[in-house]
């Protein structure tokens, strides 16, 4: 699948929203932070009024900073492989939910296998809450 424009999270207030009032969960290589964006009770596009538009595919923001994966090469090479793991994988992530991905430096020494199979328990665990 695609990684679609819209499936990025780039608001400034969204990407707080998620560190303020979202959960983590620990992979190791790289940290999720994660948020749904539609509370509990609220109606889903089907049962929703005609004309109203509830976003149903899962948005995320890659973060790599140099104190915790290293210089340019690293950090993108890191930022790369995350979205990499994101784009095939997101049909894990609940829909409407939001994502911060946090990388680390092993990110980039990880083979791509043991990044996916880390992404989809930490989805399991998003999904069973």
């Amino acid at each position: 699948m695609r990684f679609r424009p819209d499936q990025h999270l780039t608001r400034q207030n969204d990407i707080r929203a998620v560190r303020e009032q979202g959960r983590r969960v620990d992979c190791r290589a790289f940290t999720i932070w994660w948020r749904c964006r539609v509370p509990a009770g609220t109606p889903t596009p089907a049962t929703a009024a005609p004309g109203a538009k509830i976003s149903e595919t899962p948005r995320v923001c890659v973060i790599a900073s140099t104190a915790a994966v290293g210089g340019a090469v690293q950090r993108n090479r890191a930022k790369r492989r995350l979205r990499e793991v994101f784009r095939h994988q997101q049909h894990l992530v609940p829909a409407s939910c939001d994502l911060l991905l946090i990388a680390r430096s092993a990110a980039t020494t990880w083979d791509m296998h043991e990044l996916q199979k880390r992404f989809g328990d930490a989805c399991s665990q998003i999904n069973q809450r």
